[in-house]
């Protein structure tokens, strides 16, 4: 019952979160001046010629079938409701559609490049961490922190238009602003030559998260792989007369991991942020050039429905996090749930 309570507190103190993200997300739509029907009222005088006065009474009418005419409070609930009860997130006032089909494909393909980041540069990060821990002071050492402090320090952008110079003027590359070739953007089954293609025109966007993912992943291994190292229970099992590689595997890192799962929940919101600017730079269409254009064109509904998502998949990670934290130490869930 100890780990079924701890999810449950866990559970309960993220709902608090998500209502406020959800209060900040509603914000965005509602500062901008004008709503859904202003947009639709420019764009039936376009299309159609009518006058301002000759349109009122169904934009009227509008706005009382949409809630719009409400007090904030009011509209804040329908609008909320709408999304719990019918994932609806509201209309682009751009594409004249659901908010829901505008990112509905973006959004996948976003989440996946994340978690692969993700996992691979944790993973990536952990084992360069252990291996500059095991070396210290080496050349291996020297090479995997000189490594990390350059995914660290240079902008995930530059790394990108650096990236892109060479892509289009040096090498010719012709996977460059898309995620398929024209031959299988029709293809609707899976292939191994269509998973090859989109490879092809992401790996830009993984090479680059991932070196910048793994960099501070890395530099916290070391430091907490060298702390436990130094820890007294290491030293009575090294006296017990246990290998070195037993001692490191089974007792050292996976203490040192601790911290670094803790992090895991904060760097999946890194992941998505980054996966976000370099879309942007390289031009695939994925959340960022979204992002970029909905804000241009104040498409407020679509920036605060991924606002919402993005913030919402940042207070999930760290739950998650949390909850294999847990996993791994016992300690952890006994002090949550006793309120040590």
């Amino acid at each position: 019952m100890g780990f079924l309570a701890f999810i449950a507190q866990r559970i309960i103190v993220t709902i608090p979160l998500l209502i406020g993200i959800s209060i900040a997300s509603f914000a965005i739509i509602v500062a901008v001046p004008g709503d859904f029907v202003d947009a639709w009222l420019g764009k039936t005088m376009a299309l159609t010629g009518q006058s301002r006065d000759e349109l009122l009474p169904q934009a009227e009418a509008l706005r009382r079938r949409l809630g719009l005419d409400q007090p904030l409070p009011v509209q804040y609930w329908i609008w909320i409701k709408g999304i719990i009860l019918h994932g609806d997130f509201g209309q682009s006032y751009v594409q004249s559609r659901p908010v829901t089909e505008v990112i509905g494909l973006r959004l996948p393909r976003s989440l996946g490049l994340a978690l692969i980041t993700l996992f691979v540069g944790q993973t990536v990060g952990v084992l360069l961490g252990i291996y500059a821990a095991v070396n210290q002071y080496r050349w291996g050492d020297f090479l995997a922190t000189l490594v990390a402090f350059l995914g660290i320090v240079i902008p995930k952008f530059v790394i990108a238009l650096v990236l892109l110079y060479f892509l289009a003027f040096v090498w010719h590359s012709p996977y460059i602003g898309a995620l398929y070739s024209p031959e299988y953007i029709v293809q609707d089954h899976f292939s191994v030559g269509k998973a090859w293609n989109f490879f092809l025109h992401v790996w830009p966007i993984l090479v680059i998260s991932i070196w910048a993912g793994q960099a501070y992943t890395t530099r916290m291994m070391r430091g907490n792989l060298l702390d436990v190292m130094n820890a007294q229970y290491i030293e009575t099992a090294r006296a017990k007369g246990l290998s070195r590689r037993r001692v490191l595997f089974k007792h050292a890192v996976p203490n040192a991991m601790h911290p670094v799962v803790m992090n895991m929940g904060g760097r999946f919101d890194y992941m998505i942020k980054g996966e976000i600017e370099i879309a942007i730079v390289l031009g695939i269409p994925t959340l960022g050039p979204l992002i970029l254009t909905s804000v241009a064109e104040r498409d407020m509904y679509v920036v605060s429905a991924i606002f919402m998502m993005v913030a919402a998949l940042l207070v999930i990670g760290n739950l998650l996090a949390d909850i294999t934290l847990a996993l791994l130490d016992p300690r952890v869930r006994r002090a949550t749930v006793s309120g040590g």
